[in-house]
């Protein structure tokens, strides 16, 4: 059977093998790509980012049931570091999510970033078009935790949670744009701490010198490691989710597949790059560079004027 066939079936053996194509780039996955794609847009999709160490693995670990209760199926993936050595996942987060890697309604991938930047693997995009023909009807998108420059899964999610911690610094990073402006619902985990208190009324404060036209997201409380909290950020979220107006919900696809439009496209004129400038060529380039003959930026426009006649 066809990987194609099975993935639209739903078997998890051809969702995981789709989506290790589309990892290693392999010449079928845009085929493969080609035939699910009308079959995706249908799955509610949720990205829960945030900083290192704040909680987000045992945060999605705590919702999987709560989902099962709505949804007859989840996909989740969990973007780790890449390995120094192999370049794959070093799967710290599939690690903490063990106990649901026997249930049949749970897929779970680890995908490594390879460098990507962002939070987010390069072929993250393409995993949830796969996992959404496949049927299952809940994705969440876990990212790395690197930081102020984690803002791609605002392009990819339609709601995106962000976990922060007291005591870890995250009182300084709410004053900083990026990350700060794409969570959908604040989540402070780790709640029983001391200082999370005084973390609640800096966020407070900062939410409400914030834009007045648009709705103050909500701050939820919670500790993931007994299971505090976790009920209301599941009403929170869930309330979110069905409110969706069908106009909101198409500006969500709209925005996931210009996403995906443009990732493409890059990559297509980079491969094309590549078989029309030889390595020897390129370097070649690089030599005028260095010896002050031309600068990278006229370069690069004589370079794509000569391509772009081939």
């Amino acid at each position: 059977m066809k990987i194609s066939d099975g993935l639209l079936q739903g078997d998890p053996r051809a969702l995981g093998r789709g989506i290790s194509l589309v990892e290693s780039r392999h010449p079928s996955a845009q085929e493969l790509l080609r035939k699910v794609f009308p079959h995706t847009g249908k799955a509610a999709v949720v990205g829960v980012t945030g900083t290192p160490g704040s909680g987000k693995s045992t945060l999605v670990d705590a919702l999987v049931e709560r989902i099962l209760e709505t949804y007859s199926s989840l996909g989740i993936i969990a973007v780790d570091p890449s390995s120094p050595f192999t370049g794959g996942a070093i799967l710290g987060d599939r690690i903490r999510m063990m106990r649901h890697s026997t249930d049949p309604r749970v897929f779970m991938r680890s995908m490594a970033t390879r460098g990507h930047l962002g939070g987010l693997a390069k072929a993250t995009a393409e995993a949830v078009v796969l996992m959404e023909a496949a049927g299952r009807e809940f994705v969440l998108v876990e990212t790395i935790g690197v930081g102020q420059d984690e803002v791609d899964v605002v392009r990819l999610a339609e709601s995106v949670l962000l976990v922060m911690t007291p005591g870890t610094g995250d009182d300084v990073q709410i004053f900083k744009a990026g990350i700060m402006e794409i969570a959908d619902i604040f989540v402070l985990n780790k709640a029983d701490t001391p200082d999370c208190d005084a973390l609640e009324r800096r966020l407070a404060a900062l939410l409400d010198t914030a834009a007045q036209d648009v709705p103050r997201p909500p701050v939820v409380k919670t500790v993931a490691t007994s299971g505090l909290g976790i009920d209301g950020l599941w009403s929170v979220l869930l309330e979110r989710i069905q409110s969706r107006t069908p106009d909101e919900k198409r500006q969500c696809q709209k925005r996931r597949i210009r996403w995906l439009l443009r990732d493409i496209l890059r990559d297509r004129i980079f491969e094309k790059l590549q078989r029309l400038i030889p390595e020897a060529e390129f370097e070649a380039m690089v030599d005028r560079v260095c010896r002050g003959e031309i600068d990278p930026y006229s370069l690069a426009d004589d370079v794509l004027r000569e391509t772009g006649d081939a």
